[in-house]
């Protein structure tokens, strides 16, 4: 039986307050801790290329992609959608598309986040809205949180497939072998 193929997660490194000064660090302290997952950091050349230099050696698990643009947390999310196809977010959402990347991380503008991932990688069957979660702590162990600010207004039927969409997280997520165990319920 072939091995899995290792979790791949590609990073927006130009995203945040602080941008590749905090991903770029913090993406390579993960890949120190976790070196079965494959990294890869999408951003500017010569912003990666000196956070690299500070931070010394580079994990083998760490790859570069670079992007031309940057999501800036100010830009309207429609207008990030049509004119920013080169940014690191946009590069990193390509990926997952492609199936070259398992997961997306950006700590970037939120609603442009939204809308590319809507746009690129599409809503599955009965999901009307994607939504944000959040693994909360609680007394049991924790618990998982939709939606956490991405949807002003929702009707009852979108919150109704929040819930289901929070039930399978958990689901998987406590089925999952590859992660540390968690008692999770949805609310």
């Amino acid at each position: 039986m072939p091995m899995p193929a290792p979790l791949h997660i590609a990073i927006d490194a130009m995203s945040g307050d602080c941008g590749p000064s905090v991903c770029v660090p913090a993406a390579l302290a993960a890949a120190r801790e976790f070196p079965d997952v494959r990294f890869t950091l999408i951003g500017r050349q010569p912003d990666l290329e000196r956070e690299l230099a500070a931070a010394g050696a580079k994990p083998g698990n760490v790859e570069c992609l670079f992007a031309a643009q940057v999501v800036e947390m100010t830009d309207h999310p429609r207008e990030a959608l049509r004119r920013k196809k080169d940014s690191s977010m946009r590069r990193a959402l390509d990926l997952v598309k492609a199936h070259d990347a398992d997961a997306c991380v950006s700590a970037g503008n939120t609603g442009a986040l939204m809308a590319m991932a809507h746009f690129v990688l599409k809503m599955l069957p009965g999901v009307e809205r994607p939504a944000i979660v959040s693994l909360i702590p609680s007394r049991g162990g924790h618990t998982y949180m939709l939606d956490l600010g991405a949807n002003a207004s929702c009707t009852p039927a979108q919150l109704c497939q929040f819930a289901v969409m929070g039930s399978v997280l958990a689901s998987a997520r406590r089925r999952s072998r590859a992660t540390r165990p968690c008692r999770a319920r949805t609310i």
